[in-house]
């Protein structure tokens, strides 16, 4: 590290560093004539120089230099030179390119001048500023030829590196890129450090800033601020940000994204608000001190400065402002392959695979071949474009044919992509086994893109050659396993060479890990050479062993090459693919060259070809190839379906009749016939609307508000009226063209619903949608996992009458809390509903309303009570009272709360731990499990039916009592039994169909308590991780036997005579759920989705109460002779207990991450955690096992400072983490509040 980087990196530490202001502004204040501008130098020279303001270091280097001094004098640390259009392209609009070193060297030496001068002990570094150039590297300035480039990426280097190198003989300490709205252009310039680097052999420190266009957030050149930075992240800058463009207010959102996402210092230097209709700038420094200074206190940024219209009194507010503020701590970086085009690309870990489009290859695809050699590349493009749209997350590029010009063909097939937002947006993968085109492919992607691929083939000396250009380009590499002695075709030598190659591009070449791709070499099976048959085997082998040995790394593989011995059999060739992904993908292959739109699914494959596929795949017979070839002709064919309709008395009503029938009943069958009757009768399709349908939808809300139709019921209108409007929209869209100044729709006024981010429940927010649909709101539905801004934006953008949020675990009310504030903030004082499983109307009045002083929260207890609240607040009559009735209960919530908690005396942590649970550990109460470590258990929905738990199942609806009375109930009996009898036919499908594929993953290890926490250990006594514990601290009158209990109480404690074990469980239904639902709603059956929701959600703790079942019969074996009596099971009538995080026995679901760890359970059943620990896909369930006899659930209830101080201290996390984690909990007002 550089003493430059070093003391930058100090200073970072200890303050928010400030940047000076504007250059421009200041010059222009001083109101300069032409004469001053050229000089007596330049007094002859031909072009007039006014505006030439870097020129001005040459022809008036006093003035330049005093506006320094001042920023200086205004506290600024660090100050950049008058630089920013030192370029010999841009210097060539005056025709002044022969003295761009100079100008370079001496704006340097003005600055190192000024700021040796300063007296003061605060650090001071001086920036040489690089601008972006006047021209870009990834747009045509020609609209009618999108594929020209006034410059290329060669010249573009050799003129950032003529700047950057006077600038360094000049005296600067670092290169500031600034205003980058070409990502590629600024790549140029990382390319020019790193060669002025090598041949200076220094380190020259970079920061980075960028400039978007408009609100959309994005660059000119078309990026998102995090595919910006993934961009340039290879660079190792000290620095990333956002500088020009906007006010700070505009600013914010884009300095909030890279704030979260950069493991490095933020910058951000925004102008002094708009230009006024004169252009000019009218924020006061006060004014953009205050804008920049929330930014300090919402921790978003660590550097800070003005940009066009401020000035050294802006600069001096500013510095002012932040100097008492804290610096950003960094995000922490995940170890993830990051690629980008226009949008960021991360391989998270709940990503199972990455689908790369080969079609864009002229060997992956005749007609994309064709197309080329024709020059037709608006249809090949249209062949990447459905790449994209069929899911493929990068595309291929290959032009390797022999009789094209592949560097020529590369370079205009990506200049043209670059044009096509719609397939730019994805990264790319330059595929070509020619150095020498790669290298022209990276100078025309402004993205991170893969190299596919370098090898050892040509030696060490030329791997590292390549590997060194590919890093500087910042590409990911895939790495073939090819070596100066061939291809590698064994297991021995696809590990070997991979090693190798690891070793020399980690130590020698400085890639990151996460950077590597290996490709194992996956080759052609049933050739009918014998020597062939092991090459599928040995693939997945290399693989498993790979990701064993370098975790880090991903494996990649051209997976067509495999079934090429059938070429023109698709069917067969999809299913060897399938076959073979499903186990390569379970030993760690994570990316594929695959064609996206011809990917079967491997459960829905013909069985026999499945098998037939599999023993070839896994070479389990020596006949497999020739049991294959003999069985092809039979595999291909389609499928018909019918549907069968009845006829009732009620087919002879009026057609409004029988509209209202079919809306009430949920009918479907005729709903299509009867609105095109009404419309031929009624005129227009907007009377159809307005007339019958609206009168049925009435009926249904009446009958629904008067207790006669229940949330099952009216979801299933709902469905009948979508399928109606879907009928008239077509019609309704040629009213409306035949007569725009007609009379449009309105509605009873737009509800936003949004489940919080990190969160991926949504049933109960799919009611209360449908509900609210059926009483004519329009209803916009973001989704699940929905951040903040976009649930403001949302808001502003749609002018929403009211916001709903929904969640329904516990870190969601932190979020919900943080959404009531960032609403005040955008000014949003729209009505704010919350409900959801975990959200109280205690929770609502003591946290989330007071986040909020713009508009009224409420807590909504379900779905049926959402309308009728609603309509009082959208009532200009019925509004005050209301919210007066409101506040008036929340004030009596909140004084009884507080007077609770007053008159309660809970013991401390000291005293609740004298009275813990003192168990006896005996070998009768402790008993070994069968087996020590993980396994993994798949299950069928038909085992677990009968394990299904009912009665939440009607709570889900809205259908009130325990199953089987509810189906007793003499006001919604009869709506009970029709919503059982469907959810027992959609069970019938799911089984037949095989909808969804349920998996459980267990584990056991040996176990010690320590205090309230319990270690794990391996069979060796080796520590394996930590299960944190809370205990009860309840008044000894409520606690049962004066215990105060805690979950390690129930295990033996260090150095116990017995030797104990706990275990842990994940069990998920699949995300098969998500397609089908997602099947439904689009087809308008909003009823069908929630229906199958809400069975997986029951199928996931069915699994669950049946695995528990299991490993007390089993697996653990304590208790052998257990009958499996599955009503027996759900009144908890037998020995252990199965707690879950987040739920009240360990109410911080955090403590699922080490479960999760314990389990591997992204890789053994591919259930991943959202960043607030909700299970992912969302029908899923996980938690401990204990076996002690003695073991029960309980409610760790409140919990005091004392115990909250020392948990945070055993979890070794701040205070403040802590109480955020326990917010729920908490028998205290915490220090500050949580968002």
């Amino acid at each position: 590290m550089s003493d430059i980087r070093q003391a930058f990196t100090a200073a970072l530490g200890d303050h928010i560093l400030v940047i000076d202001g504007a250059m421009g502004t200041e010059i222009q204040s001083r109101e300069l004539s032409k004469h001053d501008f050229h000089g007596e130098r330049f007094a002859e020279h031909p072009i007039d120089l006014t505006g030439n303001n870097d020129l001005l270091s040459l022809t008036q280097p006093d003035v330049i230099s005093d506006i320094h001094r001042r920023y200086i004098d205004a506290g600024a640390h660090i100050i950049c030179t008058n630089t920013f259009n030192s370029t010999r392209i841009a210097q060539a609009d005056y025709s002044t390119e022969h003295v761009v070193t100079e100008l370079n060297v001496q704006a340097a030496k003005l600055v190192r001048s000024a700021v040796d001068e300063c007296v003061d002990q605060r650090p001071l570094f001086v920036a040489g500023a690089v601008g972006p150039t006047n021209q870009t590297l990834s747009m045509s300035p020609r609209v009618e030829d999108p594929g020209y480039r006034a410059v290329d990426f060669a010249e573009m280097v050799s003129a950032y590196s003529e700047q950057i190198s006077a600038l360094v003989t000049g005296g600067v300490d670092l290169i500031l890129l600034e205003t980058v709205f070409d990502t590629l252009n600024a790549k140029a310039a990382i390319v020019a450090i790193r060669q002025i680097e090598a041949e200076r052999n220094i380190d020259l420190p970079v920061m980075i800033s960028g400039t978007v266009s408009d609100r959309s957030g994005r660059t000119l050149s078309g990026q998102t601020m995090g595919a910006f930075w993934a961009s340039v992240r290879h660079s190792n800058p000290l620095s990333i940000g956002v500088n020009c463009a906007f006010g700070g207010h505009e600013m914010r959102p884009f300095v909030a994204e890279l704030s979260a996402l950069a493991d490095i210092a933020v910058s951000a230097y925004p102008n002094a608000g708009l230009p006024n209709a004169l252009g000019c700038y009218d924020e006061s420094p006060t004014d953009t001190a205050a804008i920049v200074g929330e930014y300090a206190t919402s921790g978003l940024v660590n550097i800070v400065g003005g940009c066009c219209g401020t000035t050294p009194e802006h600069i001096a507010e500013i510095a002012a402002v932040v100097a008492s503020h804290k610096p950003r701590t960094p995000a922490k970086r995940p170890q993830h392959l990051e690629l980008a085009g226009l949008e960021r690309f991360e391989l998270t870990d709940d990503i199972p695979f990455v689908n790369i489009g080969e079609r864009t290859n002229v060997f992956g695809s005749r007609k994309f071949l064709r197309l080329i050699k024709e020059g037709n590349y608006e249809e090949a493009l249209d062949i990447a474009r459905s790449q994209v749209a069929a899911g493929a997350q990068a595309i291929d590029i290959n032009m390797d044919e022999g009789l094209l010009d592949a560097g020529r063909e590369m370079t205009t097939f990506l200049r043209l992509l670059s044009a096509e937002p719609d397939i730019a947006r994805v990264p790319i993968v330059v595929d070509s086994s020619r150095f020498d085109v790669i290298e022209r492919a990276l100078g025309c992607l402004q993205g991170k893109s893969v190299v596919n691929s370098i090898s050892l083939k040509e030696g060490e000396a030329e791997f590292c050659r390549q590997a060194r250009i590919c890093r500087d380009y910042g590409a990911a590499i895939i790495v073939m396993a090819f070596d100066e002695h061939g291809q590698a075709d064994t297991l021995s030598r696809r590990i070997d060479i991979c090693t190798r190659a690891y070793t020399i591009l980690t130590e020698q070449i400085g890639v990151p890990p996460e950077d590597i791709i290996f490709d194992p070499n996956i080759f052609a099976l049933a050739t009918g050479i014998e020597d062939h048959n092991g090459y599928g085997v040995d693939f997945i082998a290399a693989t498993r062993e790979l990701q064993e040995r370098f975790p880090a790394t991903h494996i990649s593989g051209g997976v067509s090459n495999l079934s090429f011995s059938f070429r023109g059999n698709d069917t067969v060739r999809e299913a060897m693919h399938s076959v073979f992904l499903v186990r390569a993908i379970e030993a760690g292959m994570r990316i594929g060259i695959v064609n996206p739109a011809q990917l079967a699914i491997h459960d829905e494959l013909d069985p026999e070809l499945r098998e037939l596929c599999t023993d070839v795949v896994l070479n389990t017979h020596p006949d497999a190839t020739d049991r294959l070839l003999a069985a092809t002709d039979r595999f291909s064919g389609a499928t018909e379906g019918r549907t069968v309709v009845a006829n009732d008395e009620w087919r002879s009503l009026s057609f409004d009749e029988r509209i209202t029938h079919s809306l009430v009943t949920g009918t479907t069958e005729f709903i299509d016939d009867d609105v095109e009757e009404a419309r031929s009768h009624l005129g227009t399709a907007v009377d159809v609307i307005e007339g019958p349908l609206m009168a049925g939808m009435n009926r249904v809300g009446e009958l629904f508000g008067a207790g006669r139709m229940f949330l099952p019921q009216v979801v299933k209108s709902a469905r009948v009226m979508k399928q109606a409007v879907n009928y008239l929209t077509p019609f309704i869209e040629a009213e409306r063209a035949a007569n725009p100044d007609g009379s449009a729709q309105t509605s009873a006024g737009t509800v936003l619903l949004a489940t919080v981010a990190g969160d991926v429940h949504d049933i109960g927010k799919n009611i209360v949608g449908v509900v609210l649909g059926c009483a004519d709101y329009e209803v916009i539905d973001l989704g699940v996992m929905v951040p903040t801004q976009h649930i403001c934006e949302a808001a502003v953008e749609h002018k929403v009458d009211i916001i709903g949020l929904s969640g329904l675990i516990t870190p969601s009310l932190d979020h919900m809390v943080n959404v009531a504030k960032e609403l005040d903030r955008y000014g949003i004082d729209t009505p704010l509903l919350i409900g959801g499983a975990t959200t109280s109307r205690l929770h609502t009045a003591l946290r989330i309303n007071p986040a909020r002083s713009g508009g009224p929260v409420v807590h909504v207890a379900d779905a049926s009570r959402a309308s009728g609240v609603i309509s009082k607040l959208l009532s200009p009559q019925q509004l005050p009272l209301f919210l007066e009735e409101l506040q008036s209960d929340y004030d009596r919530v909140t004084e009884n709360y507080h007077l609770a908690e007053q008159r309660r005396e809970r013991p401390d942590i000291k005293q609740a731990r004298q009275h813990q649970a003192n168990l006896e550990f005996t070998l009768e109460t402790v008993q070994a499990p069968s087996f020590t470590g993980t396994r993994t258990i798949a299950l069928e929905v038909a085992t677990l039916r009968p394990f299904i738990d009912w009665s939440p199942f009607f709570s889900t609806w809205g259908l009130r009592g325990g199953y089987p009375a509810v189906l007793n109930n003499n006001d919604s009996g009869e709506a009970a039994q029709d919503l059982f009898d469907d959810a027992q036919r959609m069970l019938d499908t799911m089984i037949a169909e095989r909808w969804l594929s349920p998996v459980g993953v267990i584990g056991f290890w040996r176990a010690e308590s320590h205090g309230d926490d319990i270690a794990v250990l391996d069979d060796s006594g080796s520590h394996l991780a930590t299960l944190h514990g809370l205990r009860q601290q309840r008044e000894s009158s409520t606690v049962r036997d004066h215990k105060s209990l805690c979950l390690s109480d129930f295990i033996a404690p260090a150095g116990s005579e017995v030797r104990d074990h706990i275990g842990a469980f994940a069990v998920t239904v699949g995300d098969g759920e998500y397609e089908r639902a997602q099947a439904f709603e689009d087809a308008g059956d909003d009823y069908s989705s929630i229906m199958l929701k809400a069975l997986a959600d029951r199928l996931a703790e069915a699994a669950a109460e049946y695995l528990h079942w299991l490993v007390r019969t089993t697996h653990w074996g304590y208790s052998p002779d257990e009958p499996c009596d599955p009503a027996a099971l759900r009144g908890e009538q037998f020995r252990g207990i199965r707690p879950a995080p987040g739920y009240p026995a360990q109410p911080d679901h955090s403590e699922k991450s080490t479960i999760f760890r314990l389990l591997n359970a992204e890789e053994a059943i591919d259930l991943r955690l959202t960043e607030s620990w909700a299970m992912y896909p969302g029908s899923s369930v996980s938690g401990l096992y204990f076996a002690h006899p003695d073991a029960t659930y309980f409610g760790v209830g409140r919990v005091t400072p004392d115990q909250v101080q020392d948990y945070a201290g055993r979890k070794q996390l701040s205070l403040e983490d802590t109480e955020q984690l326990l917010a729920p909990i908490l028998a205290y007002e915490p220090t500050r509040s949580y968002s």
